[in-house]
């Protein structure tokens, strides 16, 4: 007894049906960012290797401290999405380097997603200097108290 054509797709239907949704059920794997090896760290000598010096071995990292000549920040971190779901961040390392005020390498940390907290931005408005007065106001005002003398530069005393 044979299986006619119109089960037989069927069949075919489901199976591919079923390869596809456990195809759908694989994990999905991203990478993000950049963090040095331990290997290559172990070039670097704290203490002794400048800020120029660092660059040439392990690169420049996406980020760094908000002032001039402060921290470097290496992060990477892996991404693990299942079917639909969102993705969830499984990994993130984070390496801290810090430098003298002559760009000596003086520390090397490394920080991982456990030792991660959770920080909640705050709401903080920086107030205006000038109370009651807006910057219109402010440019408008200014403008008859100036003479020409002052905008071209002539320091000669005005009568």
């Amino acid at each position: 007894m044979s299986i006619g054509f119109a089960p037989r797709r069927l069949i075919q239907g489901a199976a591919l049906c079923a390869v596809i949704g456990l195809g759908a059920c694989s994990p999905i794997y991203r990478n993000h960012g950049y963090v040095p090896t331990d290997e290559d760290l172990s070039q670097v000598k704290v203490g002794q290797t400048t800020k120029e010096e660092l660059d040439t071995l392990v690169g420049r990292p996406s980020s760094s401290g908000v002032l001039e000549g402060s921290d470097w920040y290496y992060v990477g971190s892996r991404w693990k999405r299942m079917g639909w779901s969102a993705s969830k961040e499984i990994d993130r390392q984070v390496l801290a380097v810090s430098f003298t005020q002559s760009g000596v390498v003086s520390d090397i940390e490394r920080y991982s997603l456990k030792d991660g907290h959770v920080v909640s931005p705050t709401h903080r408005v920086t107030e205006a200097n000038v109370k009651g007065i807006g910057l219109i106001r402010q440019l408008l005002g200014s403008v008859g108290r100036m003479d020409a003398g002052s905008l071209l530069g002539d320091n000669s005393p005005s009568n």
